[in-house]
Parts: C-alpha cells; sequence; structure tokens
C-alpha cells in the first residue's frame, strides 16, 4: 500500500486533482468529509461539541450549525484548538479504518487540506502538493464561489503560504492549466504512484522523513 497525503491552497484545485486520482484507480480518503460525518446527529462527536459549546451550536433539526460554530472558534485560538482536540482524534481514527480496508496494493490518497500548517507530512510516502498561482487561486473563489475579493483574500491568507506547501511536497501538480492539461498530468502522476506502489509490496521501507 502507498499512503499518499493530497494537499494544496484554497482554490488551486485540490478537489479536482483528487477527482482524476480516483478516476485513474486511487482509494479516496476525504479529511474534509469524514470530519463532517464524525459530528452528524447522534454520534459521539455532535455529543462532545454540544458538552463543550452548549446546545446553540446546534440548529432546530439538532444539526451541527457549522457556521454559527465556525464564528465562535475561528475568533479564539483557545476555542478552536479546544474544537480540533474533539474532533481531529475521530477523524484519525476513521481514516485508519478506511486505509485498514483497502487492498494491500492500493494507492491510498488522503485530501488533507491542512497538511502543511498542521505538520502532517512524516504520515504518509509521498506528499503530492497541487499549486495554483495566487492571481489563479483568487479568480477561481470569486468567479467559481461567489465569494467576495476580501473574503477570498482572507482565506488564502489564513493557510501556509504557498513556499511552505512546496516545501513538503515530493510532488507538484501545477494547476495554472485548463482541465485537459491537469488530466494528463494527474495521469502521469497516476504512474509513478503505481510504480512507488509496487516498489512497495518488496522488503518494508523506512518511514518518510
Amino acid at each position: 500500500m502507498l499512503k499518499v497525503g493530497l494537499t494544496g491552497g484554497i482554490g488551486a484545485g485540490k478537489s479536482e486533482v483528487s477527482r482524476l486520482l480516483v478516476e485513474c484507480g486511487a482509494v479516496l480518503i476525504d479529511a474534509d468529509r469524514i470530519a463532517r460525518e464524525v459530528v452528524e446527529p447522534g454520534t459521539p462527536g455532535l455529543a462532545a461539541v454540544v458538552d463543550a459549546f452548549g446546545p446553540d451550536v446546534l440548529t432546530a433539526d439538532g444539526t451541527l450549525d457549522r457556521p454559527g460554530l465556525g464564528s465562535i472558534v475561528f475568533a479564539d485560538p483557545e476555542k478552536l484548538a479546544v474544537l480540533n482536540s474533539i474532533v481531529h482524534p475521530l477523524v484519525g481514527a476513521r481514516s485508519r479504518e478506511l486505509e485498514e480496508a483497502a487492498a494491500e496494493d492500493a494507492v491510498v490518497v488522503h485530501d488533507v487540506p491542512l497538511l502543511a500548517e498542521n505538520g502532517l507530512a512524516g504520515l504518509y510516502d509521498v506528499v503530492i502538493v497541487v499549486d495554483a498561482s495566487p492571481e489563479t487561486q483568487l479568480d477561481r473563489l470569486v468567479r467559481l464561489r461567489g465569494m467576495t475579493e476580501e473574503d477570498a483574500r482572507a482565506r488564502m491568507a489564513a493557510q501556509a503560504t504557498r513556499e511552505k506547501r512546496r516545501e513538503i511536497a515530493d510532488v507538484v501538480i501545477d494547476n495554472d492549466v485548463p482541465l485537459e492539461e491537469l488530466r494528463r498530468r494527474v495521469r502521469d502522476v497516476w504512474a509513478d504512484l503505481e510504480r512507488r506502489a509496487h516498489a512497495a509490496e518488496g522488503p518494508s521501507r523506512p518511514p518518510r522523513e
């Protein structure tokens, strides 16, 4: 099994790359999706969040009020740390379950938005960074996601710098390109990942630094 960490700045096109990798045959483990699942109604995760932040973080139908909780934690680093201490272990445990269920020769891609920010590169055999210029990121966030320019710039500034992400990369996928060119680049990367996965079936390798 080859464990791949996939990350990229907001608006860089990471989700499109993960979709293309799945088309190629990758097993995708999406940290954001799991983070939503572990706080669904009836889960221990949601109960822990309510214990920590009170019932006002619930909507009328008992689901988590994400915008409301976000406005609380992103303005207070200590409260954000509390939320992370609840959610991150649950996400990690579920990610490991999904990884263990994959085939021995699988290429397992962990889609982790905050991989660089949280110092997680060492967990993976290969780290792929989807990269795009700040101008491209800004255009996509405003034009495709409907953000204001001010909000988009703030979201970009809150993440790791482009340089920090590239420092941890084993593979950089430049996504300042049309979709067909991106598809070709992802196929090339996939061929390399398959070679690495087959090589990994031999003697055990030391963990990535």
